[in-house]
């Protein structure tokens, strides 16, 4: 059987330091040159970002487009891909050299998979391990019942981008993404899916995530602007992706099984943004909870049913700097007195991999 075609698409703004690397990473795969195109989408990039790509010539086809966001990039990148599969990587990261083939034979013996995503290697700026998060286990996973559509939900941050290949017949009845996703765009393929087929995950890392400031978003440390950023991105996601989960015909409970996670994080957004009501910070801050934490110790339970009561102490926006705030400083390490609970995400989230050096392998 020949090897299938694949598309290689990689999204890029403004990423001069890193971009580099990225397409290096494609072109030394150990999957055949042959089997395989590399399409690069510039997001309107002003740094040199353009004159890198054009050293790769004629090796990748360069897509250049005025500056619209992530989901601009996928809509205009995605239709000229001439692949059966296509694999994406944001132009800030980079594979591991069998990325595609593992991806590839994962497609191969499983023919009612339409995505397959996997691990990843977190680095930082220069390169060097942070850590390895990856599941503990290859699953494949549907949407057919809600205790199966809440599994993948719980799994969904290993579809993201660098991290997932989709069959190019998914993508297509997928599209457009909406425009108004200028980052987070990859959640509106990973969340419908599974809709159209079964989705794939593999326990290998097979990227490398790089942490940088252009890049991270973290509460407390964001700015207003790039807070804004984000919760209109989400935003957005929320009213398409309902939208479309109804037109599909999706029942209820498979809805909110599957959405309930992004409505939430929606809603945190605006309540950090915006303020609300002392209940909605108290439905919100519950739902947190149900959502990312199964077991936990007593001790814990009972610091969480006080933070719970703090929601009707004060103000929304207040409570959640007030979280910021504990989440940044030493108080948090109480959690080691009290118990931790155990995270919803089977994974491995560790600060150390055997044999795992640290260097670029690109």
């Amino acid at each position: 059987m020949p090897t299938p075609f694949v598309s290689v698409l990689i999204d890029t703004y403004n990423h001069e330091r890193f971009i580099e690397e990225a397409v290096q990473s494609v072109l030394t795969q150990d999957f055949p040159a042959s089997s395989r195109e590399i399409l690069v989408v510039d997001d309107g990039s002003t740094d040199r970002t353009p004159e890198i790509l054009r050293k790769f010539e004629p090796q990748i086809r360069i897509l250049r487009k005025q500056n619209g966001g992530q989901a601009s990039a996928f809509n205009h990148g995605i239709p000229e891909c001439r692949g059966e599969i296509v694999a994406f990587l944001d132009g800030d990261d980079w594979w591991t050299k069998d990325k595609l083939r593992n991806v590839v034979a994962a497609f191969e013996t499983h023919a009612d998979v339409g995505a397959v995503g996997h691990g990843c290697l977190m680095v930082d700026t220069e390169g060097k391990f942070q850590k390895l998060y990856t599941p503990k286990e290859t699953i494949q996973f549907n949407v057919r019942t809600p205790e199966n559509t809440r599994l993948f939900a719980e799994y969904r941050c290993f579809f993201g981008a660098s991290k997932v290949a989709y069959r190019k017949a998914i993508l297509d009845r997928i599209l457009p993404i909406p425009e108004g996703a200028v980052i987070e765009a990859d959640e509106y393929l990973l969340l419908l899916a599974p809709f159209f087929a079964d989705a794939l995950v593999l326990k290998e890392a097979l990227f490398h995530y790089r942490l940088h400031g252009g890049n991270m978003y973290m509460e407390g440390v964001a700015t207003e602007a790039s807070s804004r950023r984000l919760y209109k991105s989400l935003a957005c996601l929320v009213e398409s992706l309902t939208q479309r989960v109804r037109e599909l015909g999706v029942p209820r409970e498979i809805d909110e099984a599957l959405l309930t996670p992004i409505r939430v994080e929606t809603a945190r957004m605006r309540l950090q943004l915006e303020g609300g009501s002392r209940w909605e910070m108290f439905n919100v801050e519950r739902a947190t909870n149900q959502l990312f934490y199964r077991h936990a110790p007593v001790g814990y339970r009972i610091f969480k049913q006080l933070a719970l009561l703090m929601t009707f102490l004060v103000p929304a926006k207040q409570f959640i700097r007030l979280k910021h705030w504990y989440a940044r400083n030493a108080v948090r390490e109480l959690r080691s007195y009290i118990g931790e609970p155990t995270p919803v995400e089977h994974i491995v989230d560790s600060n150390l991999e055997k044999g795992y050096s640290g260097s670029h392998q690109s």
